[in-house]
């Protein structure tokens, strides 16, 4: 199992790391470089929905296909959720007849429904569970 964890490098910073050697820049708003833990959240979501497509677009448009998955939604300040998120999968199905174009547009909701992790946890819920350990 992949091991996920963030390391402080600055005030309001940190590095994301995985044990694949995989990093990524964490931090405020204010901090130049780096994305907000809530966009993380939103990009995890929007390369979930595209990866979950990807082999049923893939299998239709061919593998060089074009696709762009745009993600939105603002904080609630108030209670500090996303009470809403909005994906746009923007495709070019232009070459397919509109029988075709909405068949695949069908197949791929079906398997972004059925295979995005990410997605379905959101809108499932989900428990967090956290421990300090102190030294």
């Amino acid at each position: 199992m992949t091991e996920l964890w963030v390391q402080r490098t600055g005030p309001r910073r940190y590095t994301g790391h995985s044990s694949r050697g995989a990093s990524v820049q964490i931090g405020s708003e204010d901090v130049e470089g780096v994305f907000t833990p809530g966009e993380l959240l939103k990009i995890a979501l929007a390369a979930c929905t595209g990866m979950a497509s990807d082999v049923t677009l893939a299998r239709r448009l061919g593998d060089a296909y074009d696709a762009t998955v745009r993600v939105s939604g603002t904080a609630d300040r108030e209670t500090e959720t996303y009470p809403q998120l909005d994906e746009v999968l923007e495709l070019d199905i232009s070459e397919l007849d509109a029988e075709a174009a909405q068949r695949l547009l069908v197949v791929a909701q079906r398997a972004i429904d059925r295979s995005c992790t990410v997605g379905r946890t959101l809108k499932a819920g989900t428990t967090v569970n956290l421990a300090i350990d102190t030294d």
